[in-house]
C-alpha cells in the first residue's frame, strides 16, 4: 500500500498551444534520476515527440451525459486508454507507477476529472494527484486576452508553470504572475527555462497544501481580460461538523456547480489532522484526511473561485448554515478579477 492507497496517481498537464507542455513532459521523461515509471496519454503529439515506451494517443471523443454541463462530458477515449493501461499493468506486460495526461491546448480539464471520478473502475484504481497548467511568460498576456479556455485551465491548477522566462522581461513575468494569482490565488507558481523543471513537479506537495498563506495584497483585481471570475474565502475559528458541511456543499454544487470553477479547503473537523477538500465545478475529489496539520496551518480555510455567481448569495448561505456546522465563520476576502 503506497501513499495513494494502492491507486495509480494521475497528473494532468494542460495549457495553451505553444506554452511548453510537451517540452516539459519530455524533459521529465528523460530525467534519469527520477524513480517513477510513467505512462503518458496525449491528445496530440505536436512537433516534439515523446520518446517513451508507454505512450497512448487519445482522440477527442466525448459523450454528453444528462444535459449540457461541460464537466459532464465523459471522455470515452480517455476511459478506454486508462483501462488498457490498467490491464497491461496488472498482467505485467507494461507496468507503470503514474499516468501523465497531456491535454490539447483548447481543452477544458473538467471532463478529464469527471471521466476518472465518475467511472467506478477508474475511481477505484486511479487517483487524480496534481493538475499542472503551463503559461508562456512572453505571450501569456496575449493568451489571456484571446483564449478564454485558459481561465478554466488556470483556475483548476494546483501548480502553474511559467515557461520561457529567459526571453521575457521581469515586468512581463511579474504582471503575468499577478494575473495568474488573480485567477487562482491558491496555485503554486513554478518557473521554467527550456522546459527544465524538478521532475517531482508531477506530485502534489502534501506538506504545503494549505491556503492560509494567500496574501491578498499581492493579488490584483484589475485584470481587464475578464470580468466574470471572482474568488471568495472564509475561515472557521473552531472545528466544524463535517456531515453538515458536506450537506451544505452538496446543495451548493447541485444548484451552482457549473459556476464554481474551483473549491479548495483545509478543514478542521475535530481530528488530529485536517481534511483536504478539493473540487472542480461539481466534481469533488475524495476528501483526504491528513495525520497532522501542515506547517504554519492550524485553522480551517476554504476558498471558492467562481464565475457568474452572486458571491453575496453564497456568503449569506454559508453564514446562515453555520449554526448547523457548529463552528464560527469569518469572512476572509472577496476579490473580483
Amino acid at each position: 500500500m503506497n501513499e495513494y492507497n494502492g491507486k495509480k496517481p494521475v497528473t494532468i498537464v494542460t495549457g495553451c498551444l505553444g506554452s511548453g507542455k510537451t517540452t516539459i513532459i519530455q524533459k521529465i521523461l528523460l530525467n534519469k534520476g527520477y524513480t517513477e515509471d510513467f505512462a503518458v496519454i496525449v491528445n496530440e503529439f505536436g512537433q516534439v515527440g515523446l520518446d517513451h515506451h508507454l505512450i497512448r494517443r487519445a482522440e477527442e471523443r466525448t459523450v454528453l451525459l444528462n444535459g449540457g454541463c461541460i464537466c459532464c462530458n465523459s471522455r470515452e477515449d480517455l476511459e478506454e486508454e486508462l483501462k488498457t493501461l490498467l490491464y497491461a499493468d496488472e498482467s505485467g506486460k507494461e507496468t507503470f507507477d503514474r499516468v501523465i495526461i497531456e491535454t490539447t491546448g483548447l481543452a477544458d480539464p473538467a471532463p478529464i476529472l469527471f471521466t476518472i471520478m465518475s467511472n467506478p473502475l477508474l475511481q477505484n484504481r486511479y487517483v487524480i494527484d496534481c493538475v499542472i497548467t503551463t503559461i508562456d511568460a512572453k505571450n501569456g498576456k496575449i493568451h489571456l486576452k484571446n483564449n478564454p479556455e485558459i481561465y478554466k485551465q488556470l483556475s483548476v491548477a494546483d501548480k502553474v508553470i511559467v515557461t520561457k522566462v529567459d526571453i521575457a522581461s521581469e515586468t512581463e513575468i511579474s504582471e503575468l504572475v499577478t494575473s495568474v494569482k488573480g485567477i487562482n490565488p491558491v496555485c503554486e507558481i513554478i518557473y521554467s527555462i527550456d522546459g527544465n523543471v524538478d521532475p517531482n513537479v508531477v506530485k502534489l506537495n502534501k506538506s504545503s497544501i494549505g491556503i492560509s498563506s494567500i496574501n491578498v495584497n499581492d493579488i490584483s483585481n484589475r485584470n481587464h481580460y475578464s470580468n466574470d471570475i471572482q474568488s471568495i474565502s472564509f475561515t472557521f475559528s473552531k472545528p466544524l461538523n463535517w456531515v453538515a458541511f458536506g450537506l451544505w456543499l452538496s446543495m451548493l454544487l447541485h444548484a451552482e456547480g457549473e459556476s464554481i470553477l474551483r473549491v479548495k479547503g483545509l478543514l478542521d473537523v475535530g481530528e488530529e489532522g485536517p481534511i483536504v477538500l478539493n473540487g472542480v465545478q461539481h466534481i469533488i475529489h475524495p476528501p483526504q484526511h491528513l495525520d497532522s496539520w501542515p506547517e504554519g496551518e492550524n485553522v480551517s480555510h476554504i476558498i471558492f473561485i467562481l464565475r457568474e455567481i452572486n458571491t453575496d448569495k453564497l456568503s449569506d448561505s454559508l453564514f446562515a448554515f453555520q449554526k448547523f456546522l457548529d463552528t464560527e465563520l469569518s469572512f476572509l476576502e472577496h476579490l473580483k478579477i
